[in-house]
C-alpha cells in the first residue's frame, strides 16, 4: 500500500495515509476481534510474529498517552494551557481510535472531542465525508475551491489579499546618496529587523559568561549564524536598497570611538560646532552622555546627557557639527549616529563620512529612529587623529523651518562593557559575539525591552528581547501605532538559527522553518493577517532547499513548516520567520555548512525569498541582484596602461539575475575603494 501510493501521498502525513486504506488491519484489530484474538503481523525483520489483540492495544494505548502527553506539554510551554475555553479538538485518521477522547482528557484535564469536517460541506455529502480520517481531504477541497485553480508549484499566498499600499511620503530611516545607484521597487524603501540566533550571555548560576550553545565542529551556534548573516545577507539586502536594523553589534572591530556634545570620556578625539545662519541651541530633553566605561543593571547611557538642534535653511549659510575620531589602529570601523526625534524633526539631514575612499553622504530620516545608535556604514580610516577622517552633519534640508538634532557618534564596534551578577563581571568579548541583551542596553532602549525577568535572567532575556525590540522599533508608526517607540515601519524581521539534533546513518537534516499565527485574533497590529508570516516563511524556505538542492546535494531535506507559539515567532508585531537552516551537530548538514560557498548560497536564497515577499505584497516587480563577476583578468599593454577585464556570472537557479551593466570600484596604493563608477 505505501510503495503503490509513493509519490501521490505525503510521507509525513498519517491522514493521507490512511485516506488510502492504510492501518485497515490496526482498524479490524480495534473494532472486529476480540481481545484473546490473535493477529499477526510484520516486525522489523519482516518476519510474520503473532501478537493479541489485547496486547496490541496496550501497545497503541501507551503510544497513544506519550502522544498525549507531549501535546500537552507544547500546550504549556505556550502559555495557552489556561486559556483553553472551549477544550481540544481532536481530528484526522487517529481521532477515529475508539476512546482516544477519553484518553486525551485524562491526560490533560481538559474537555476533549472528535471533530468532524461540517461546516461548509452540503448536506447530501456529510454522510460520506463525516469521518475524522477525511478532514484534511475536505480542508484542502475547501481551499482550492476558495483560491481557484492553479499550475502544481506555484505559490498561492495563505494571507487574505491586502490592497496595495498608496504611495507614502515617509522616506526611508537611512539613505546612500553616494551610491552610484538607486534601487527601485523591489526592497527599496523596507526595513528589516533581523538577528543572528543566540550569543556570549551571563549564567548568575555559575558567576560566570558562556556561550549559549554547545561548541561543535569548530564553531558554536552563537557565532557559526554570524558568518551567513553579517558578511552575505545583510549586505545582500542593503545593495538591493533594505535597510537593516540588529539588535547585535555588527562591526567586528575591538576598538570602539566615542564622541559626544557632552565629552569624550578618553582619547583626543573632538565635537566642534560650526555656525552658519542659523545657531545650535541646547535640545529639550535627554540625550547621550559617555560617562563610564562599564554599565550595570538598567544604567542608559541615553538618558544621562544631553543632545544639540538647529533650525535647516534651504539657502545660504550652513550649520555644521564636526566629530573627529582619534582612530588607535589603522582599518575598517563601522559608523554609527544618534540624534533625537522631534514633532518637527527633518527627513533629510545630510551626514557626510570622511574616510580613505574619499567621501560618502547619507540622508537620514530623524523622524524616526532617535535615541539609539543608527548605522551607517564600515569605512576604512588611518591611524591618529586628522580632518581627513570625521563625520559631518549639515542643517541644509529641502525644507527650511525643521529640526536638526546631533548627538553622539561611535566608530567601531568595541568590547562588552555591560558588567553582570555580584561582581559586577563584564564578557570581555568582543561586544558582536554578546547577546542582543548587552546590545541593547548599549544602544539606550529601555529596560523593559532587554529585561523581562528584571535582571534575574539573562538567558530568557536574550531570546525574548529581540521580539519586543521589533515592536519597539515599529512602535508609533503605521506598523504598530498603539505602543510607544522609534516610530520606524518595520515591514518584517527575521530570526536566523541552526538546529541540533543529529541522525544515525548519515542523512541530512535539512531546513525548517517556523512561523506563528495564533496570537491577537490571527492579526498584526496594523490589520494585516498573522498568515503573511506563512507566507514569508514559505517562500524563504523554498528558495533554501530548491537552491541547495540545485547547486549543493540534492537529497537536501526540508523539513516542513511549524505554525507553533516560539516565542521569537509569536511576539513580533510584523510577519517574522524563525530558520532552523540545518543542524550544526550533525555531520551530514555541517560537511556543507563549514564551505564558504555554501554559505553565500543559503544567504542569497534568504535575500530572494524576502525579495519575492516583498514584492508579492506590496505588488512590486523584483529582479535579484546578478552574481559577482568571474574570470576577472588584469592585462597590462606597453603603454605602461593595464586592462581590466571580467565576465558576467550566469545564475541557474534564477534567470531574472542578468547584469544591465558593471560598477567600477577604485583605489590607490593604500587607500580606500571610492565609491563606484
Amino acid at each position: 500500500l505505501a510503495l503503490r501510493n509513493c509519490g501521490a501521498i505525503n510521507p509525513e502525513d498519517i491522514n493521507e495515509y490512511i485516506a488510502v486504506e492504510g492501518y485497515q488491519a490496526l482498524a479490524k484489530a480495534l473494532t472486529e476481534m476480540t481481545p484473546d484474538e490473535v493477529i499477526q503481523v510484520r516486525s522489523r525483520s519482516r518476519a510474520i510474529k503473532p501478537i493479541s489483540r489485547l496486547n496490541l492495544a496496550a501497545v497503541i494505548e501507551a503510544r497513544m498517552t506519550d502522544i498525549a502527553e507531549y501535546v500537552w506539554r507544547e500546550i504549556c510551554d505556550s502559555g495557552y494551557s489556561k486559556k483553553l475555553g472551549a477544550g481540544i479538538v481532536l481530528t484526522g485518521g487517529v481521532a477515529a481510535l475508539k476512546n482516544v477522547a477519553d484518553l486525551f482528557s485524562r491526560v490533560t484535564g481538559q474537555e476533549v472531542r472528535v471533530a468532524c469536517a461540517e461546516i461548509g460541506v452540503q448536506t447530501e455529502s456529510l454522510e460520506k465525508v463525516s469521518t475524522p480520517n477525511l478532514t484534511l481531504a475536505v480542508s484542502l477541497l475547501q481551499r482550492g475551491a476558495k483560491l481557484g485553480a492553479c499550475p502544481v508549484g506555484v505559490f498561492i499566498p495563505s494571507a487574505k489579499p491586502e490592497p496595495k499600499p498608496a504611495p507614502k511620503e515617509t522616506k526611508p530611516l537611512v539613505s546612500n546618496i553616494s551610491a552610484p545607484y538607486i534601487p527601485t521597487n523591489g526592497l527599496y524603501n523596507r526595513h528589516i529587523a533581523m538577528w543572528q540566533s543566540h550569543g556570549w550571555y551571563f549564567e548568575p548560576k555559575l558567576d560566570r559568561w558562556e556561550w549559549q550553545r554547545a561548541r561543535i565542529f569548530q564553531t558554536v551556534e552563537d557565532l557559526y549564524t554570524q558568518s551567513y548573516v553579517l558578511p552575505f545577507l545583510v549586505p545582500m539586502l542593503e545593495n538591493a536598497g533594505a535597510n537593516v536594523l540588529m539588535p547585535r553589534e555588527r562591526d567586528l572591530n575591538t576598538a570602539e570611538i566615542v564622541i559626544d556634545n557632552d565629552g569624550v570620556l578618553s582619547g583626543n578625539s573632538t565635537y566642534v560646532e560650526k555656525v552658519g545662519d542659523k545657531k545650535w541651541m541646547k535640545g529639550n530633553g535627554t540625550g547621550f552622555a559617555h560617562l563610564r566605561n562599564v554599565y550595570k543593571n538598567f544604567e542608559n547611557p541615553f538618558k544621562e546627557g544631553t543632545y544639540r538642534a538647529v533650525e535647516t535653511i534651504k539657502k545660504g549659510t550652513e550649520t555644521t557639527v564636526e566629530w573627529i575620531p582619534e582612530i588607535p589602529t589603522s582599518g575598517q570601523y563601522g559608523v554609527y549616529v544618534s540624534y533625537h526625534t522631534l514633532p518637527n524633526s527633518a527627513d533629510d539631514a545630510l551626514y557626510t563620512v570622511y574616510h580613505k575612499g574619499g567621501e560618502t553622504q547619507f540622508k537620514v530620516n530623524q523622524q524616526m529612529g532617535g535615541g539609539t545608535w543608527i548605522y551607517l556604514g564600515t569605512f576604512g580610516f588611518d591611524a591618529g587623529k586628522s580632518n581627513a577622517y570625521k563625520v559631518v552633519l549639515s542643517n541644509r534640508s529641502a525644507k527650511a523651518g525643521k529640526v536638526i538634532t546631533a548627538d553622539a557618534v561611535k566608530i567601531g564596534g568595541g568590547v562588552g562593557n555591560v558588567a553582570r551578577g555580584e561582581s559586577n563581571i563584564t564578557s570581555g568579548y568582543p561586544r558582536f559575539c554578546e547577546a542582543s541583551r548587552y546590545w541593547l542596553q548599549w544602544a539606550g532602549v529601555p529596560d523593559y525591552v532587554y529585561s523581562d525577568s528584571k535582571g534575574e535572567n539573562d538567558y530568557t532575556d536574550d531570546y525574548k528581547s529581540r521580539g519586543i525590540w521589533v515592536n519597539y522599533l515599529a512602535g508609533g508608526s503605521e506598523v504598530n501605532p498603539n505602543e510607544e517607540g522609534l516610530n520606524i515601519p518595520v515591514n518584517m524581521s527575521f530570526a536566523f538559527h541552526t538546529d541540533a539534533g543529529t541522525t544515525l546513518n548519515g542523512s541530512i537534516i535539512g531546513t525548517l522553518g517556523i512561523y506563528c499565527t495564533s496570537s491577537d485574533n490571527e492579526e498584526f497590529a496594523n490589520g494585516s493577517s498573522r498568515y503573511l508570516s506563512h507566507d514569508l516563511t514559505d517562500l524563504i524556505q523554498s528558495n533554501i532547499v530548491d537552491d541547495i538542492r540545485t547547486l549543493y546535494e540534492p537529497n537536501w531535506s526540508r523539513r516542513g513548516m511549524w505554525n507553533r507559539s516560539y516565542y521569537e515567532a509569536r511576539v513580533p508585531c510584523v510577519p517574522t520567520m524563525l530558520l532552523e537552516s540545518m543542524s550544526h551537530q550533525n555531520f551530514a548538514d555541517m560537511q556543507y555548512g563549514l564551505d564558504p560557498g555554501f554559505r553565500f548560497t543559503v544567504s542569497r536564497a534568504v535575500y530572494k525569498g524576502m525579495l519575492k515577499y516583498m514584492s508579492n505584497r506590496y505588488g512590486t516587480p523584483y529582479v535579484v541582484q546578478p552574481l559577482p563577476v568571474d574570470h576577472m583578468g588584469l592585462v597590462f599593454g606597453n603603454d605602461g596602461k593595464a586592462v581590466i577585464s571580467w565576465k558576467e556570472s550566469t545564475d541557474p537557479v534564477e534567470p531574472t539575475a542578468r547584469p544591465t551593466g558593471f560598477i567600477l570600484y577604485t583605489r590607490t596604493d593604500d587607500g580606500g575603494f571610492d565609491t563606484g563608477r
